[in-house]
């Protein structure tokens, strides 16, 4: 059984044990929300999500369905930030079952392919890896097979870029074959996860399950679960790139021991899952007072929503216990009122990348996207019961 927001959880993390550090390098107390977000105010987070869906649309949206780089006339084309705007047109089909999104989630697909030269190819793997999967969100709710063929297709040309360089793994790119990414691994289990549903066809299930093992040997801390960016080969010898510690690696990290714990039942898949979420609250590569931390704008912009897409998963897993649910649910919403409070401009709808403070005057699409990722997992969590 699930149950209702605890507004003292943070409070009582901070008080067993965790010690406050300036440095970045050390931990950091989590701040109660119940004392630093300001006087309790009702968000309705479905009509927020209309708001901000709306506003981005009218921004944002420029020739052939494509979204424009930023707020103030850059039409330049990108591939990644639009694969996620097919996302978030997903999720907002699914909330409201609007029928309008469904020619514009359409147009979107078609866009990316005629900006692109006319092909899903690019020599990036991971920008469409997010692809396949906002395409495969499409197809489980719209029935349209034209998601699904593309599905197949980027899957297809990805898995090119799998070598036994590093012992395994997908590289970042097709062009840098020494070098394995999380940003390359994750999401494609996740992709072969959605795959295996749709289709029964375990070489997806057993891709994953591969992938998952590198990525989990190679690329994730033993000790704290936090999921470090890359390994290269250099001069003949692994180097890991510990250092870099971003929010979007933890969620896909956490999105496919979810679907591999849900498919084959393994407590171990869970427990990864478990312990890299639990990290995500305290560590101060990811958090700062408790807020998911500002990661700039430009491609850092989007990482944090992509990590709460999946960590919201977690909070909706049944077989999580009561006190691991609530605390991650206290601290999601304690992230979504201080970015509704301080974070999004009003009436604008425009999205910080500091969740604790106002906008700039430019805002890219990447930092607009991770905004509108966090509003629809609020309204979601709302429409569940789970927030009031």
């Amino acid at each position: 059984m699930k149950f209702q927001f605890n507004k003292n959880i943070l409070l009582a993390l901070g008080l067993l044990g965790i010690l406050a550090s300036c440095s970045d390098d050390g931990p950091i107390p989590l701040r109660d929300p119940s004392t630093t977000v300001g006087e309790e105010i009702a968000i309705d987070w479905a009509a927020t999500a209309d708001s901000i869906q709306e506003a981005t649309a009218n921004i944002y949206l420029g020739s052939e369905g494509i979204y424009v780089t930023d707020n103030q006339g850059d039409a330049t084309f990108q591939y990644w930030p639009n694969a996620h705007v097919l996302h978030t047109l997903v999720d907002a089909y699914i909330r409201t079952q609007d029928g309008a999104y469904v020619p514009r989630m359409k147009a979107l697909l078609r866009g990316i392919k005629s900006k692109n030269g006319n092909t899903f190819r690019n020599v990036f793997n991971d920008d469409m890896l997010w692809l396949g999967n906002s395409a495969m969100r499409a197809y489980n709710a719209t029935d349209d097979p034209e998601y699904l063929e593309a599905a197949k297709f980027l899957w297809d040309d990805v898995l090119l870029s799998y070598s036994e360089v590093l012992g395994g793994g997908i590289a970042w790119k097709k062009d840098t074959p020494l070098s394995k990414n999380a940003v390359s691994n994750g999401p494609t289990i996740i992709l072969g996860m959605r795959l295996y549903d749709v289709t029964g066809d375990e070489m997806y299930l057993n891709w994953a399950k591969d992938l998952y093992e590198w990525q989990k040997a190679n690329l994730v801390d033993p000790v704290n679960g936090e999921v470090w960016d890359n390994i290269q080969l250099i001069d003949g010898n692994p180097v890991i790139q510990k250092d870099w510690v971003f929010t979007y690696n933890m969620g896909t990290w956490i999105g496919a021991g979810l679907r591999l714990y849900n498919e084959t039942g393994e407590e171990r898949y869970l427990n990864d899952a478990l312990q890299s979420a639990r990290t995500t609250l305290t560590s101060p590569k990811l958090t700062t007072q408790g807020v998911l931390r500002d990661e700039g704008q430009g491609d850092g912009g989007l990482f944090k929503g992509i990590l709460v897409r999946y960590f919201t998963e977690m909070i909706l897993e049944e077989d999580i216990n009561e006190d691991d649910y609530n605390d991650f649910l206290d601290f999601l919403v304690f992230n979504g009122e201080t970015f509704y409070k301080n974070g999004l401009s009003h009436p604008g709808m425009l999205s910080s990348p500091d969740w604790r403070n106002a906008p700039p005057d430019r805002i890219d699409l990447k930092t607009q996207l991770s905004g509108i990722m966090l509003v629809e997992v609020m309204a979601k969590l709302e429409a569940e019961g789970l927030i009031e």
